[in-house]
C-alpha cells in the first residue's frame, strides 16, 4: 500500500502546530502570561494530533491485515485476473484492495488505496450496498450494477458494468407507443351558439393547433376520428417532455374563441401510458379520457398501471349540456331496473347535507309513488347536517318510514335489491360502505367532479359535472319517470338541496337549473319554507361570525382557521366560508377545523380558482366552486402551512387567465 497516500494529512496538522508554538513564542517579548496559554494550546494540539495520526496508522495497518486474511494468494490471483471490478473494502468503508479491472474502469488507471467506497457508489451509501441485491450506481458516466458479499475480516463489492443494457432499456422505455384520445368537448355548444362560417373557422383552428402539436412537436401521427375526437400515437418520451410544459396544448386551444359570444373552445385528452401492449394503451386512454370529460373538461387525464391518474389542466368551468336526451334514455333505464327489484335503497355521503337529503326524497317520491316499488333513504340520524329537513319530510309522511339507519337496511337487502347512491359517486364517501359494498345491483347519481376512487361496475352511473347539484338531477329524472309523483313536500326538499349548491342560485347555475325550480314551484315548492331550512342557531351563527373576523387574506384567498371542536362547527364552517366570497378582493375561501383528531377543509369559489384541484392533494374533492377534504392525524397549523404551500404551486395553474 502506498502510505503517503493515505498519512498525506498528518504532515498539514503537525506544520499547523508548529505555526502555533513559533507565534506563541513571539508573543514572550510583550506578553508572557499569553504565550504561556497559546504555547499551551499548541502543545495539547501536538499531542491530539500526535495521538490521532498513530491511531489511524494503527487502523490502516489493521486494515491491510485484514484484507490479506480476506483473501489468500491464489484468491488475491483469482480476483486479480477476474473480468468484473472488485474491491475489498473494510468495515470503515476505506478500500484496502482492488483487482486490475477495478482499477482500469473506476480508477482511470490510477491508485485507489485508501479511497472510501462512497466516491464510487455516490448517492448510494454503502450500507444501502450491502442491503439491496444488486444496487444501480452510476460513476465515470458509466452505470453499474453493485453486488457486496461479507467477508471474514471485510466486504467483497463486485462492479458489474451494465451500460449498455440500461441504455436500451432506457431507449424502450422512451420509445414505447403511448395512444391518446382527445375530445373537442364543447364543440356542440359553440356550434350552437355560432353563426355563418364561424363553426368552420373554430373546428379548422382546433384541427390546426392539434395537429402542429402532436406531429410537429411531439414527433407522432394524428387522425381525426370525427367532428369531435381525435386519436394519435406518440412515444413515451414526448409525453414525458409534455409534462413538463404542463401540455400546453389546452392553452393554446383555449385561445381559440367564438366570435359571437366569446366563448373559448377547450379540448380533453387521455393518456394510457405505461401499457403492456398499444391495445391496453388505447383502453386506459378511453378510461382517461372518460375521467377527463368526468372532471368537467378542458384537461388531460394520464393514466398509469393500477389506477394511478396524473391530471393536467381543468382550468375552465364545465359548459352546460342544453340538451335532454341522455336525461329521458336515464330514467327509462332507471325505471326498468327499478322494476326488475324487489325493493329500493336510496343513500347519499357521510354527513349528509341539504343536497344529499334532498336528492334522496325526489328519488324516493319518484319511486314510491311513480313506480309503487318499496323504497327507504339510508341516512345517519346522528351525523346529518340537515336534520330539519329529515324531521319536516317525516312530518309531511307519517308512518311512511322514509328513513332507515343503514344496519336495518344491512339487514333486509336481497340479491334483488336496488341501491342508488347519490350526491357522491366515491367509495370513500358514502353514508355506508358496508351496506355499498353487499349490493351487487347499484346507480350513481352525481355532479361532483370525478374522483380516482369511483364506484366501479354500477349498472347505471349518471355523472353530469355542469349540474348545479344531485337535485338538480333528481328533478329531471323525476320529471321523465312521473312528474306527478313530486308534490310540495318533495319540491321543498329538491328545491332546498339547489339552493343550498347554488348558494341561492348565484353560482354554478344554468338554464336548466331555472327551468328545475321552476318546475318544483309549479309542483307547489314554498320558498320561505325552504328559507327556513337555513336558519342558524345563536351558536352557529357566533362560531361562523368568529371565522370569519379572523380570516386572513393570501393571495385573493381568504384563510381562517378553528382550533375548537364545536358540534355545529361543520355548518358554520360551511357557512364562514361563503361569506367570505363576499369580502372584495377575495376570489376563493378557505375554512380550516378541527374535528376530532383531524382537520376538516371546507373552500369555496366565485369560479376564478378551481378548488378542487386544490384539495385534491389533501385527498378531498368536490367541484370547481365547492370542494372539502379531511387530513388525518394533523394540526390546524400544519394544515394551513400545507395549504399555503399548495396555494404557492398552484394557484397561478388553477387562476383562468383573460
Amino acid at each position: 500500500m502506498r502510505r503517503k497516500k493515505v498519512w498525506v494529512v498528518s504532515p498539514l496538522f503537525y506544520l499547523m502546530v508548529g505555526a502555533m508554538a513559533l507565534m506563541a513564542l513571539a508573543m514572550y517579548r510583550y506578553d508572557k502570561i499569553l504565550c504561556v496559554v497559546e504555547l499551551t494550546a499548541a502543545g495539547l494540539s501536538g499531542v491530539a494530533v500526535l495521538v490521532s495520526d498513530l491511531l489511524y496508522r494503527r487502523n490502516i495497518s489493521t486494515t491491510v491485515k485484514s484484507a490479506k486474511r480476506v483473501l489468500s494468494g491464489e484468491e488475491e490471483a483469482a480476483f486479480q485476473a477476474f473480468a468484473l471490478p472488485v474491491a475489498v473494502v473494510a468495515p470503515a468503508g476505506d478500500i484496502v484492495w482492488v483487482n486490475e479491472a477495478f482499477t482500469g474502469s473506476l480508477c482511470s488507471g490510477k491508485s485507489c488505496l485508501g479511497d472510501n467506497i462512497l466516491k464510487y457508489i455516490y448517492p448510494k451509501t454503502f450500507r444501502q450496498v450491502m442491503g439491496e441485491r444488486g444496487a444501480p450506481v452510476s460513476h465515470n458516466g458509466r452505470e453499474y450494477t453493485v453486488y457486496g458479499s461479507r467477508a471474514q475480516e471485510g466486504y467483497l463489492l463486485y462492479f458489474v458494468d451494465d451500460t449498455y443494457f440500461k441504455a436500451v432499456s432506457k431507449e424502450y422505455r422512451e420509445k414505447r407507443p403511448v395512444v391518446c384520445l382527445a375530445a373537442f368537448d364543447n364543440r356542440e355548444e359553440l356550434v350552437r351558439d355560432s353563426y355563418g362560417g364561424d363553426d368552420s373557422r373554430i373546428t379548422g383552428e382546433v384541427d390546426q393547433v392539434m395537429r402542429q402539436w402532436v406531429i410537429q412537436e411531439m414527433g407522432g401521427f394524428i387522425r381525426r376520428l370525427d367532428n369531435q375526437r381525435y386519436l394519435f400515437v406518440v412515444d413515451d418520451a414526448h409525453i414525458e417532455m409534455a409534462k413538463q410544459k404542463r401540455f400546453h396544448v389546452l392553452d393554446e386551444v383555449r385561445e381559440i374563441r367564438s366570435a359571437r359570444n366569446n366563448m373559448s373552445a377547450t379540448i380533453s385528452i387521455g393518456v394510457g401510458r405505461g401499457a403492456k401492449d398499444v391495445a391496453e394503451s388505447e383502453r386506459w386512454a378511453r378510461q382517461a379520457l372518460d375521467m377527463a370529460l368526468g372532471r368537467g373538461g378542458d384537461q388531460v387525464a394520464v393514466k398509469q398501471e393500477g389506477d394511478a391518474y396524473e391530471f393536467f389542466g381543468g382550468l375552465s368551468k364545465g359548459v352546460e349540456k342544453r340538451d335532454k336526451v341522455r336525461t329521458r334514455v336515464i330514467a327509462a333505464t332507471l325505471t326498468d331496473h327499478v322494476k326488475a327489484s324487489d325493493q329500493v335503497f336510496v343513500m347519499g355521503h357521510k354527513n349528509s347535507d341539504l343536497d344529499s337529503v334532498g336528492a334522496a326524497v325526489g328519488m324516493w317520491a319518484a319511486i314510491h309513488k311513480g313506480l309503487e316499488k318499496p323504497v327507504h333513504i339510508v341516512i345517519n340520524r346522528n351525523q346529518t347536517l340537515a336534520g330539519p329537513l329529515v324531521e319536516m319530510t317525516e312530518k309531511a309522511y307519517p308512518g311512511e318510514g322514509l328513513f332507515i339507519s343503514p344496519l336495518e337496511a344491512l339487514q333486509s337487502a336481497t340479491e334483488r335489491s336496488l341501491l342508488i347512491v347519490v350526491d357522491t359517486h366515491s367509495v370513500n364517501f358514502v353514508e355506508s360502505r358496508e351496506l355499498l359494498d353487499r349490493m351487487s345491483r347499484v346507480v350513481v347519481i352525481d355532479h361532483h367532479r370525478l374522483m380516482v376512487s369511483l364506484i366501479k361496475n354500477a349498472l347505471i352511473f349518471y355523472h353530469e359535472p355542469y349540474a348545479s347539484s344531485a337535485s338538480e338531477m333528481v328533478t329531471e329524472l323525476a320529471q321523465y319517470i312521473k312528474a306527478s309523483s313530486i308534490d310540495a313536500a318533495d319540491a321543498q326538499a329538491l328545491l332546498a338541496g339547489i339552493m343550498l349548491d347554488t348558494k341561492n342560485f348565484v353560482l354554478k347555475t344554468g338554464v336548466r337549473t331555472f327551468e328545475a325550480s321552476a318546475y318544483l314551484r309549479r309542483r307547489g315548492a314554498d320558498t320561505v319554507a325552504v328559507k327556513k331550512l337555513f336558519s342558524d342557531s345563536l351558536d352557529t351563527y357566533k362560531q361562523k361570525a368568529q371565522l370569519v373576523s379572523g380570516a386572513e387574506i393570501y393571495k385573493g384567498c381568504a384563510i381562517a382557521t378553528s382550533s375548537w371542536d364545536h358540534g355545529d362547527q361543520r355548518i358554520a364552517a360551511a357557512q364562514a366560508a361563503d361569506e367570505l366570497l363576499s369580502i372584495m378582493g377575495v376570489n376563493a375561501s378557505f375554512v380550516l377545523y378541527r374535528s376530532g383528531g383531524d382537520v376538516n377543509i371546507s373552500a369555496r369559489s366565485l369560479g376564478d380558482v378551481n378548488v378542487q384541484v386544490i384539495l385534491e392533494e389533501f385527498g378531498g374533492g368536490g367541484h370547481f366552486t365547492m370542494a372539502g377534504a379531511q387530513i388525518k392525524n394533523i394540526t390546524v397549523g400544519d394544515a394551513r402551512r400545507a395549504l399555503i404551500r399548495e396555494l404557492d404551486d398552484k394557484l397561478d395553474q388553477t387562476t383562468v387567465q383573460g
